[in-house]
């Protein structure tokens, strides 16, 4: 057999092999564009997050600001869809200016924020207005990057079916996945190493590069030489500003946190959990603020603890449990009475504490209360710690003293909870005392009242009484609008309730033998208790529970 050997020319060859179908260039820049829709998304909810988290700061009740700030948005988010509907035949360059927008108004929202603030007393409206220009920019960004990413995929042959469910799969997933990187990065990573200010510029300035250099970079071919221009005049200028801010952040905190709490402002730290300030002058008695409501006033902070402390000593007192209190003040008036062997504080910051150890002004007013050897601080949460301490304490406490911010705070709600007092009622001995702090009685008597419910629910038996002649701007209620600076005066009484394990109202009095305080004796206590009783309304309140919260009704 004779092999044959046939050459087949070249050209032929070319044209027997199977053709190969050209790579289209923009598949190479689909993973840029699912990149940065992902760092849009992340910037996005944080944007989202720090508006909440100022507002909650700002104004108070976290569950209001939150609700509001995110219902906003999402309204918002539905507008910017249809208004970027116009923009989708010139999406390269609408894409690039929005982003552009976003970081600009992003960025610089906690500042404006605070800035309305401090020198106007109103945020609300600023909040509201933030909320909706975000969510319209965030909402334009869909459309927008669905025109996008739809140019980077491979057009299907003949009798393939389209890729559109493909892409939406993939823009839903980049989106989602940075969406949580931002909703995690927000509290461990830019809260606490940058703060709420520098924390939004950096977010903004990420934002801007991202998006205009997408813009700029992968969809040059699709701008007009005047677009690109444009667009990297805008970049160029809303980075510059946001850096400009970011360098000006400190003096512009320090001018606004004068505005806030005045000119003698001694110490200004941001604790892992609130912000704690210590105004006054070097010889006059400091004021201590926490997250920008007064909660020790040097002139007649005795006032306020007196009432607080004194009532609750009157019986046994060896063992006195304080939940809260890490100003020191409570501790002080508690260690005046004799006999008292041992004395627990249990405060969630110990930024607190620390201050009050440390600084002069408040350690002198607190009669340096925390070097005692009977005093023992637990950093915990009081919820959390009461919910062992049955198991762990091997006596009863014979007082124990609630020195907690006003209910309506949402951290402190829970505090105040039905459950709680049944905590209490576990470590309290069968002849102790139980005085509670519950806000002003001639401000807010609803929720005074509501917090009497809530310890009868519990099984105690109460009487109620006030003090009075606090500062004016002393803020109690959630509201920071509650300050000398702001729009109202402000309370000008504290309440409180004694609390026995009983069926019968414990008696109002002060020890025998004990101190005498300096604001008050058996007649002022009985005009305290009756000027109490006069707010008390002809339909008793619910209960307060952790799952059903009263004292926002």
């Amino acid at each position: 057999m004779i092999e044959q050997t046939v050459t087949v020319p070249p050209e032929e060859r070319v044209r027997r092999e199977p053709a190969r179908r050209p790579v289209r260039p923009r598949e190479a820049v689909r993973f840029p564009v699912l990149a940065v829709v992902f760092v849009c998304a992340a910037c996005g909810l944080v944007y989202e997050l720090e508006l909440v988290a100022l507002s909650s700061y700002l104004i108070g009740d976290s569950v209001t600001q939150a609700s509001v700030v995110l219902s906003v948005m999402v309204f918002a988010m539905g507008l910017g869809s249809l208004l970027a509907k116009r923009l989708r035949c010139r999406a390269a360059v609408g894409f690039g200016l929005v982003e552009a927008a976003l970081a600009l108004v992003g960025g610089c929202s906690a500042m404006v924020l605070y800035a309305a603030f401090a020198w106007l007393g109103e945020s609300r409206y600023v909040v509201v207005a933030f909320s909706l220009a975000i969510g319209v920019l965030i909402g334009a960004e869909i459309p927008l990057l669905m025109s996008l990413i739809q140019r980077t995929g491979r057009k299907p042959g003949p009798g393939e079916p389209d890729d559109a469910a493909g892409t939406v799969a993939d823009l839903f997933a980049a989106d989602y996945v940075g969406a949580l990187v931002g909703g995690l990065a927000f509290p461990f990573l830019l809260l606490p190493w940058l703060g709420q200010l520098t924390g939004a510029l950096v977010t903004g300035a990420v934002n801007a590069v991202a998006g205009g250099g997408l813009v700029l970079w992968v969809f040059r071919r699709d701008l007009t030489a005047r677009s690109r221009a444009l667009l990297l005049a805008v970049n160029l200028g809303v980075l510059a500003v946001l850096a400009t801010a970011t360098v000006l952040v400190d003096d512009f905190e320090q001018a606004a946190r004068r505005a806030v709490y005045g000119e003698d402002v001694r110490v200004a730290v941001h604790t892992d959990l609130q912000e704690v300030v210590v105004t006054g002058g070097p010889e006059g008695p400091p004021d201590l603020f926490l997250d920008g409501r007064l909660r020790v006033s040097g002139e007649d902070e005795y006032r306020y603890h007196e009432a607080l402390v004194h009532p609750a000593m009157n019986g046994p007192h060896a063992r006195v449990l304080i939940v809260g209190g890490g100003d020191g003040m409570a501790v002080r008036e508690v260690l005046r009475h004799p006999g008292v062997r041992s004395v627990t504080v249990v405060e969630l910051d110990p930024g607190v504490v620390r201050l009050a150890r440390t600084d002069p002004a408040l350690a002198r007013l607190n009669a340096q209360a925390f070097r005692d050897p009977r005093v023992r601080v637990v950093h915990e949460d009081a919820f959390h710690w009461l919910r062992g301490a049955a198991d762990r304490v091997r006596e009863r406490y014979d007082v124990v003293l609630s020195d907690l911010p006003d209910p309506g705070i949402t951290p402190s709600t829970k505090l105040y909870s039905e459950e709680f007092y049944g905590l209490v009622a576990r470590i309290l001995g069968p002849s102790g005392r139980f005085a509670v702090h519950a806000g002003s009685v001639t401000d807010r008597p609803h929720t005074y009242w509501t917090v009497d419910a809530t310890l009868r629910a519990a099984g105690f038996a109460t009487r109620p009484y006030s003090a009075s002649g606090r500062t004016p701007g002393f803020a109690a209620g959630p509201d920071r609008a509650d300050r000398s600076a702001g729009t109202g005066p402000g309370p000008c009484d504290w309440g409180f309730l004694l609390a026995v394990p009983d069926d019968r109202p414990p008696a109002l009095g002060l020890a025998p033998g004990g101190p005498r305080p300096r604001s008050l004796d058996a007649e002022t206590l009985a005009d305290a208790a009756r000027r109490a009783e006069r707010t008390r309304g002809a339909e008793t309140p619910p209960s307060s529970t952790l799952v059903h919260p009263r004292y926002g009704d």
